[in-house]
Formats: C-alpha cells, sequence, structure tokens
C-alpha cells in the first residue's frame, strides 16, 4: 500500500470539513425572518389555499370585511406552507385579500411567522396591512403598519382563536 501524499491527505481534510459544515443548520436562516416588501409581491400567484364567501362567525363583525354578504375572501400561502405537528416555520407568509365585486372593499393583509422570540407567548407571528400590490402599507404618520399589536392588537387576540399556530385556514 502506497503512502498517502501530503497534498492528497489536504483535500480528504478539507472534503470533510466541507461535508461537515454542509449538513449544519444554518441558524442564520432559520431563527428570524424579517418579512419586507418583496416578501409580499405576486401574492396573488401563490397557492390559494382557502376561499371564503360571505359572512363568517369566527371573524366577528368587523374582521376581514365579515359584516358584507358580497365580499370573497382568499387566502394565499406562498410556497404552499403547511404547518409541521401543528406548527408553521419561521418564514411561512400567508395573505388573506377580501374583497367584493365592486372592490369598495379591497382589503390585504398579511401574517408572517418572524421567529427569534419576535412574539414568543403568540407565536412569533407578525401581522401587517398590505397595500393591493402586496406592499406593507403606511398609516398617516408614515409609519409601516406591521407589527405583534398591530391594530391595537385587534389581529393577535382573533387568532389566538385558532386551533394551530394562530391560523384558520389550514
Amino acid at each position: 500500500m502506497k503512502p498517502i501524499s501530503k497534498v492528497t491527505l489536504a483535500i480528504l481534510i478539507f472534503s470533510g470539513i466541507v461535508g461537515i459544515q454542509s449538513c449544519k443548520k444554518d441558524s442564520s436562516t432559520t431563527s428570524e425572518f424579517i418579512a419586507d416588501n418583496n416578501s409580499f409581491s405576486s401574492f396573488m400567484s401563490w397557492s390559494n389555499d382557502k376561499t371564503y364567501h360571505g359572512p363568517d362567525p369566527l371573524l366577528g363583525t368587523f374582521a376581514h370585511a365579515n359584516n358584507d354578504s358580497s365580499v370573497t375572501r382568499k387566502v394565499y400561502f406562498k410556497n404552499g406552507e403547511n404547518p409541521i405537528n401543528g406548527k408553521y416555520s419561521i418564514g411561512t407568509i400567508i395573505v388573506k385579500h377580501s374583497y367584493n365585486p365592486g372592490l369598495s372593499v379591497n382589503e390585504v393583509l398579511g401574517m408572517v411567522k418572524r421567529g427569534n422570540n419576535f412574539n414568543p407567548g403568540k407565536g412569533d407571528w407578525e401581522y401587517f396591512v398590505l397595500t393591493s400590490a402586496g406592499a406593507i402599507a403606511k398609516d398617516n404618520a408614515g409609519m409601516a403598519m406591521r407589527g405583534a399589536s398591530l391594530m391595537g392588537g385587534m389581529c393577535i387576540s382573533c387568532h389566538a382563536g385558532a386551533s394551530h399556530d394562530y391560523v384558520f385556514s389550514k
């Protein structure tokens, strides 16, 4: 048997290190996801996983234009994301578009599983008001309409009643 050359040994060691490193989970991509306007772009081309028509008793009186019998609500999941063991992964993006035929109702809202203990007691979800093009809307003061307590906590207080991980649709 021939002895291993230094170059061959170096290549084997380097290959082993690269192999081990590639098997490690990249915590920078799995610990937190911070959504921006690009996160929601083209949401209508995503998987439309649920469509609701008219009032829904789970929505209360005002949420998602529930008091209008002509409203359609479509729920889009980016990449058709599904829960694993009842939980969604960090980076899950969901958009609900509520509208009626005359577009007097045209509401686009989103939620993102942010992670990194963003809101640990409430599943680490962040809520958004979006424009019809999928950009994060701004309030009258120019502030982005996003957060764990968006709309005075109305989003999270309702979604806390979902059967799994703050999501009603899947």
